[in-house]
């Protein structure tokens, strides 16, 4: 079997000759770290940040820690706003922080000597005037959104892939929450209920007319993918009941769609605490959790499939912190993930993108040793 045909096996509950070795790729500085170390090269360390996941540099990476593939390879349309924002720096800070106007207009203070997330200032998407004259206009769907050349030459080579590959289908919240912040798009659930409404429906027509395009090409893809990012450790940033009423629809009407098209594998990317947001995916069509954060709260495929059963589906879970550690620590760490590959169903992979403190040799080791034990 190739690895098109363990995943599609796996995650419907057939027969398989072996687990794949799955990846979520890095942070920049993890790579920037193991170059200066000598174990890429900085032309890979570069390529990455240009080309992220799946692409030529990470390929070459993963082939040398031992990785099959990076779930997160997940060509699409631009689902964002097109065209986007001008970066703009609207004030230099005193202690070196600058605050910015960023692709997605939100008002930020970044620092290049820190990493971490931008902190969030305020948005250029104050009312509705700033709405239907700043926004409306760059989230309708044009052809300009599709790389059409890429999807012709992946319909061309279709046949011959042997890596699975996903059909990235967008975001029906998270692009929202990337253009107003946390608070601001909080409040305006609140403030101004019909214009929250229509930037919601706007961003799923957007979404469901870049799938329908893609879909045109008659690429077969293994499974389809949102990305949403719209919880914290503590649960989902938006209520679930608003998020059940408002967006599970347009989750729906896309499922379907990608249904239609022999696509039954439909996961989404959540960070965060996710677990009173499931629900609402399963019952509209996202039936593939991931990358399952184990994070502080522990999260778990187990505890889901006992509540939902086996048509809940996982990708992700494995405790990316070990990485930091010592052989025992990824040991143990692979004992744990076999019991929950027992269930079926479910394909390990790390918890988020691999961190600078991440030794590169136990990354390969932990490679190494799920192919002996998991198999």
């Amino acid at each position: 079997m190739n690895n098109r045909q363990r995943v599609d096996a796996i995650l419907h509950g057939r027969s398989y000759d072996r687990m794949p070795v799955v990846a979520f790729g890095y942070w920049v500085e993890t790579l920037d770290k193991w170059a200066a170390e000598g174990h890429i090269t900085q032309e890979d360390a570069q390529g990455y940040r240009r080309q992220g996941d799946g692409g030529e540099a990470d390929r070459r990476v993963m082939d040398l820690l031992g990785f099959d593939f990076n779930w997160n390879s997940c060509p699409g349309a631009n689902t964002g706003l097109y065209p986007p924002f001008e970066t703009q720096v609207l004030e230099q800070c005193a202690d070196g922080a600058k605050i910015i106007r960023n692709s997605d207009g939100l008002i930020v203070r970044v620092n290049d000597n820190i990493v971490s997330i931008p902190a969030e200032i305020g948005t250029s998407l104050k009312d509705r005037e700033a709405w239907e004259s700043m926004y409306l206009p760059k989230l309708q769907f044009c052809q300009e959104r599709v790389n059409d050349a890429m999807f012709r030459r992946l319909k061309e080579q279709d046949d011959q892939r042997d890596l699975p590959m996903g059909l990235h289908l967008g975001s029906l919240y998270g692009n929202i929450r990337n253009m107003l912040g946390v608070e601001e798009l909080s409040y305006l659930a609140v403030d101004d209920e019909d214009l929250y409404v229509e930037i919601i429906d706007t961003e799923a027509e957007l979404c469901y007319q870049a799938a329908k395009r893609v879909l045109e090409y008659g690429i077969r893809f293994e499974y389809a993918h949102f990305w949403e990012d719209i919880c914290f450790k503590n649960g989902p940033l938006v209520r679930p009941q608003v998020f059940d009423e408002l967006v599970g629809k347009h989750y729906h009407r896309i499922t379907d769609l990608v249904r239609q098209h022999g696509i039954d594998i439909v996961s989404v990317d959540c960070d965060g605490c996710i677990d009173l947001l499931v629900p609402i995916w399963l019952k509209n069509g996202v039936n593939t959790m991931f990358p399952i954060e184990v994070g502080t709260w522990n999260a778990s495929i187990r505890k889901w499939r006992e509540q939902y059963g086996p048509s809940l589906r996982g990708v992700g879970g494995m405790d990316k912190r070990v990485f930091a550690q010592d052989k025992a620590a990824v040991d143990a760490e692979i004992q744990r993930l076999k019991s929950l590959v027992a269930l079926g169903g479910y394909i390990p992979c790390p918890d988020h993108r691999i961190a600078p403190d991440a030794k590169f040799e136990l990354v390969q080791y932990y490679c190494q040793q799920f192919r002996e034990i998991i198999g």
